[in-house]
């Protein structure tokens, strides 16, 4: 790769933004003409892949297409995350690979940034902050809760840090080579894949790095269900991870499976000991209960600024998130990890 600081557009790599898109009509617009607005010195080129929609996506899509001779479409007939990434990698035409999704917005400078990284520090994806903001006091709470320790654990790419290697990166921008070698990304998991990708790179020896300069704006699940269903299927397949590999779990990642295995224990037996008239067993209430208590605590402390509307919504958005990802942790099939494991060793054969 040429060195950036190089002068001149022909001393910048050509770069290929992928963007696998799936009922994306609020948001898909916004997504493309950030891409497209970036100040970036090379070539670029934007692919999407877009899968079966609900609503006016792949329309909005050709619109797109139409206006702007750098943004092509390829169809991803699976509907899911990694499919029409690894399609959309496919077509690409550039050895640099900048993954960005329908629902998220590039910071400017975003791409010219991430690809000086990439070159200063020889790391195989770069990646930052996943910048959660809401337009409704729902998505609002979301946002905060997304960006706060109480709900998602403090990662670095969620509440910031320091620049340096790391486990995992919102998005990224990868050297395409290291796809390649590795295989792209699995298609076994529906969720999840950005973390088992980067677990691969750095277990050849790759890098994974961490900047604060990199910030994508996020826009989160509209309702309750949708959040729900979200962090269940992110707990499920998270869980696959970790039983494919092993010593991959945290006290981060361990903190509400075990919250929700200890409110749900409390839940029945409090409940049996109304039935049975047995008072000690009542005592399990106070479990759920100095949950309940610790997240409205928690949320007082961390709602600080938002709209009255949208704390009402804090409290009951951090425990979704915790009871939602740990129900699917905890009720993940062995099976799906012995399909990925199936298709992992056919991938390295």
């Amino acid at each position: 790769m040429n060195k950036p600081s190089e002068a001149g557009e022909e001393a910048w790599p050509p770069v290929s933004v992928v963007m696998p898109v799936r009922n994306e009509e609020r948001h898909l617009r916004a997504a493309v003409s950030q891409v497209l607005a970036q100040d970036y010195p090379g070539p670029l080129e934007l692919v999407l892949a877009v899968g079966p929609s609900e609503d006016r996506t792949e329309e909005i899509a050709r619109e797109i297409v139409a206006s702007d001779p750098r943004v092509r479409l390829i169809p991803n007939p699976a509907g899911i995350t990694p499919s029409g990434l690894n399609a959309a990698i496919r077509e690409a035409k550039h050895d640099i690979i900048v993954r960005v999704d329908g629902h998220g917005i590039l910071s400017p400078g975003y791409i010219r940034r991430a690809v000086e990284v990439l070159d200063a520090t020889g790391a195989d994806n770069v990646g930052g902050i996943m910048a959660a903001e809401g337009e409704t006091p729902f998505e609002e709470a979301v946002a905060r809760a997304y960006r706060s320790p109480l709900g998602l654990g403090g990662g670095r790419f969620h509440v910031g840090g320091e620049a340096g290697p790391v486990d995992s990166v919102y998005l990224g921008v990868f050297r395409r080579k290291t796809l390649e070698a590795l295989g792209g990304f699995d298609e076994t998991f529906v969720r999840a894949q950005d973390w088992e990708l980067n677990y691969r790179i750095r277990a050849a020896g790759g890098t994974v790095w961490f900047t604060p300069e990199l910030q994508v704006t996020y826009r989160p699940r509209s309702t309750l269900p949708e959040l729900a269903r979200q962090f269940y299927l992110t707990g499920r397949w998270r869980r696959v991870i970790g039983r494919l590999h092993k010593g991959t779990f945290s006290p981060r990642y361990l903190a509400a499976p075990a919250a929700t295995v200890a409110c749900a224990a409390g839940l029945v037996l409090g409940l049996a000991g109304l039935v049975a008239g047995q008072p000690l067993l009542l005592a399990g209430f106070a479990v759920p209960g100095t949950y309940a208590l610790g997240v409205l605590a928690g949320s007082l402390v961390v709602g600080r600024g938002l709209s009255w509307r949208a704390w009402l919504w804090l409290p009951v958005v951090v425990a979704t998130m915790h009871m939602s990802w740990g129900a699917g942790f905890l009720l993940s099939p062995a099976s799906l990890a012995r399909s990925a494991g199936s298709r992992a060793m056919a991938r390295q054969a």
